[in-house]
């Protein structure tokens, strides 16, 4: 055989081998990913008591909804959902669009206090004033504690996601601009009309950024609205639910009505349930933003 067959015969053999390797690591790695997942979601639809046994997989051993029954029969879940994803939306319209428009305005050259304005904006990123000034601002000084907005207002801006925006921004050729104000348009219309349309990538990752931080908070609930259950997110009352189930189940070893009550719920079937309603409205809204997620980041955070 001569060596250039032999040449031919090795390279036929890695172009078969690298695409074999590649699709086995990547079936390892999918099976990584996915396995805490279908594994929660199996447990959240096993009996209470035998999840105690452990040694699920991804299938239910004796199958049970007690667990959503618990969670979806509570009169207070519907009202929290609500909230969070009144919250969650409005939060995320009005810091996507208040940010946008201030990184439009410290991108321009002309405007003479961009670099100290950033400074300023960068520095409360690394100097923060703590938890008891930011609480006493909250409730004391501008009354927003016991109320909606207090999951709105304070969240309506985001340092991180200026610099992402304006440094993507400054990365879109200043022709189109200048272009737009010789032809007599002013500051908000080409912001709006050229600037934004062209930043679609970005808003999208930092629209899911905020999404996602908006929706799985229940610190602040807990901080201002502990008192008010028409005001309960979610999550704070899933996290309720979880501490109420693991009471009753540490109190099942001294009553026997308490222990009948905790055979088909415990904590470890409820933790589970409670991970897998908290997740469906983000998988359910990533898919549509994932094309744009990895764009965004690079561009955003490379340009400028």
């Amino acid at each position: 055989m001569s060596a250039r067959a032999v040449k031919r015969k090795n390279k036929i053999h890695r172009d078969i081998a690298f695409p074999i390797c590649n699709t086995i690591f990547l079936c390892l790695l999918v099976f990584v990913t996915l396995y805490p997942v279908l594994n929660t979601v199996a447990i959240s639809f096993n009996d209470g008591t035998d999840a105690l046994r452990g040694g699920i997989g991804l299938w239910p051993r004796v199958f049970s909804t007690k667990a959503y029954v618990s969670l979806l029969t509570d009169p207070l879940m519907y009202s929290a959902f609500f909230i969070s994803v009144s919250r969650t939306v409005i939060t995320t319209f009005l810091n996507v669009i208040l940010t946008s428009m201030l990184a439009f305005a410290l991108s321009r050259k002309e405007y003479v206090l961009n670099k100290f304005i950033t400074f300023m904006m960068v520095l409360t990123m690394y100097v923060n004033a703590g938890l008891i000034p930011g609480y006493l601002l909250i409730s004391r000084t501008l009354h927003l504690s016991k109320t909606f907005w207090v999951y709105i207002i304070p969240t309506m801006f985001s340092c991180f996601n200026l610099i992402v925006l304006r440094t993507y921004i400054m990365g879109l050729p200043e022709a189109l601009a200048e272009s737009a104000r010789i032809d007599g348009a002013n500051d908000m219309r080409i912001f709006w009309q050229i600037i934004f349309p062209l930043c679609t990538p970005v808003l999208a990752t930092v629209a899911l950024f905020v999404a996602v931080g908006s929706w799985n908070q229940w610190f602040d609930t807990q901080l201002y609205c502990g008192s008010k259950k028409n005001l309960y997110t979610l999550q704070y009352l899933l996290k309720m639910k979880l501490a109420t189930t693991t009471q009753s189940a540490n109190s099942a070893a001294t009553s026997a009505d308490a222990l009948k009550n905790t055979t088909q719920t415990t904590p470890v079937t409820i933790r589970c349930a409670i991970t897998v309603v908290s997740a469906v409205p983000i998988l359910v809204v990533y898919p549509f933003l994932q094309r744009y997620f990895v764009t965004g980041m690079v561009l955003g955070g490379v340009k400028g």
